[in-house]
């Protein structure tokens, strides 16, 4: 399946300007909202962009008496995930309680899992560029329930608190420390949503807040992530501190970079790196201290009273497995091997799952894998991502691409002819066939009116007659000139044979 890639070893990220090499470690928790109607112990809606307060049940609110139920859903989409990451599905899992308060947390403790979560170790491939590959471990996915959010910037004196979050399921995906660079963190992000989306199991979108990470950085001298890798031992890789709900590619970078400047300026003039939870600024471009960096013991973890340990049957997870879609390296391997497309180009056509379909349904429609691509690639995308639109927003169907793909190869239109034709189907619609057919653009492949063309051409220009067969490089003058007078219609193929015969080359 990933035959066509090659895996390298992590090349360590070496800070610039420090008195001394170090080494960037990066390990990441990245919390992902579970795609689900309803939260994971209660029925209230997850509508995003509700009235503040109004998707929030009894449940939510932590009244008196009020219990949670498991959501199913929920379940199968963490299930899905391990799955998807290749990681193991524990049959039995178990739920505790995370013990801490915060205004926007009613029942002053999270139901988390920490002893027994859902799902056990996998993998992340992270494309770095075409061919070239990392494996990312992950250490375990296990399901919570999300906070609420506070408010603070509608009232000098008040700040206020929406519970529409409260109980949303997420999945938090703990990776280990194999990441060593701030491009390596953001590239990992990018395949973990892209692998979600194909999953259906998270919609990824950070600006809403359904994709979110946390960072851990340490920074250690060279020769000490080794030392890591053979005994597991942590400590060879300095005192880690933690930027809390990164939402953003070009920031996660941003943090790290700072935050690794940082701790590398501390140990230099002789100081120690306090464990703590941190913030980005990204208008400052700086990182500030939020509070201490809490251990599991902090907060007095217990298993919850209110739930029975999760036990699920193997032929259930059997069945998820084999619904489970595509996923995005074995679309891009058989995008290689069935159309013959670039490594690139199967990497731009695979980084959606609406751009790979869209894709797919042209080359039904047209029969050439290659072509499409590059209509799909160039054309269409590069039209798209100038008016800031998606896929999902294009005028043109792949049923309308297919269609002038298809007068393409019959011989009906040129290359330029299907520019202008793409052009008019954007902006006006309709069949590409009957385009061509009502303003006359099908390409001329009449011979004769072609002959007529070049003889005409060659008539008015002796000079450069004489130029082309001293340098027969300079005949794609004639063709230029024969393209023009037929105003592009002329068959490019055979305007190129008749001008080289009547020359003599």
């Amino acid at each position: 399946m990933l035959d066509h890639l090659s895996f390298e070893t992590p090349k360590p990220k070496v800070i610039a300007g420090a008195k001394h090499d170090w080494e960037l470690v990066i390990g990441m928790e990245v919390h992902a909202q579970v795609a689900s109607k309803a939260k994971l112990f209660s029925g209230a809606s997850t509508q995003f962009g509700a009235e503040p307060n109004s998707n929030v049940s009894f449940v939510d609110a932590a009244m008196p008496g009020m219990l949670p139920v498991i959501n199913e859903f929920c379940v199968e989409q963490a299930v899905r995930t391990g799955l998807g990451l290749k990681a193991q599905i524990n049959l039995k899992s178990a739920f505790d309680r995370k013990n801490y308060f915060y205004p926007d947390l009613p029942q002053g403790y999270q139901i988390s899992q920490l002893y027994h979560p859902i799902v056990g170790e996998g993998e992340v491939i992270v494309d770095m560029e075409p061919g070239i590959a990392r494996r990312v471990r992950i250490e375990r996915i296990h399901i919570e329930q999300d906070a609420g959010k506070s408010i603070h910037d509608m009232d000098p004196a008040m700040s206020f608190v929406d519970l529409n979050r409260t109980g949303v399921a997420l999945m938090e995906i703990v990776s280990r420390p194999d990441i060593r660079g701030p491009e390596e963190a953001a590239a990992y992000v990018v395949k973990l949503r892209q692998i979600l989306r194909y999953l259906g199991t998270c919609d990824g979108n950070m600006q809403n807040g359904n994709l979110r990470a946390d960072v851990n950085v340490s920074v250690c001298r060279p020769g000490q992530y080794e030392k890591y890798q053979e005994t597991q031992d942590f400590s060879h890789l300095g005192t880690r501190c933690e930027i809390k709900n990164m939402n953003s590619m070009r920031f996660i970078q941003m943090a790290i970079d700072y935050e690794a400047k940082r701790q590398i300026g501390i140990l230099e003039a002789g100081g120690s790196i306090d464990q703590e939870t941190r913030l980005y600024d990204p208008d400052k471009n700086e990182t500030r201290s939020m509070r201490s960096k809490e251990e599991a013991h902090d907060y007095r973890y217990f298993p919850c009273p209110d739930l029975l340990p999760l036990e699920i049957e193997q032929a259930w997870v059997d069945d998820i497995a084999a619904n489970l879609p595509e996923l995005p390296d074995e679309k891009k391997a058989r995008f290689v091997k069935e159309f013959g497309l670039s490594e690139y180009d199967a990497d731009v056509l695979t980084a959606d799952t609406a751009n790979a379909g869209y894709f797919e349904e042209v080359v039904a429609g047209c029969g050439d894998g290659k072509l499409a691509a590059n209509w799909v690639i160039n054309e269409l995308f590069g039209r798209l991502k100038k008016e800031d639109h998606d896929i999902g927003e294009s005028p043109v169907s792949p049923a309308q691409l297919a269609g002038i793909i298809g007068l393409i190869k019959k011989g009906d239109i040129s290359g330029k002819i299907a520019k202008d034709l793409f052009e008019i189907v954007y902006t006006e619609g309709g069949d590409p066939a009957e385009i061509v057919e009502a303003r006359g653009m099908k390409q001329v492949t009449d011979t004769g009116a072609i002959e007529q063309a070049v003889d005409e051409i060659i008539a008015a220009n002796p000079a450069q007659v004489e130029k082309a067969q001293q340098n027969p490089k300079l005949a794609g003058w004639f063709v230029g000139q024969v393209m023009k007078a037929t105003g592009g219609k002329a068959n490019p193929a055979a305007v190129n044979q008749i001008v080289t015969a009547k020359l003599g080359l």
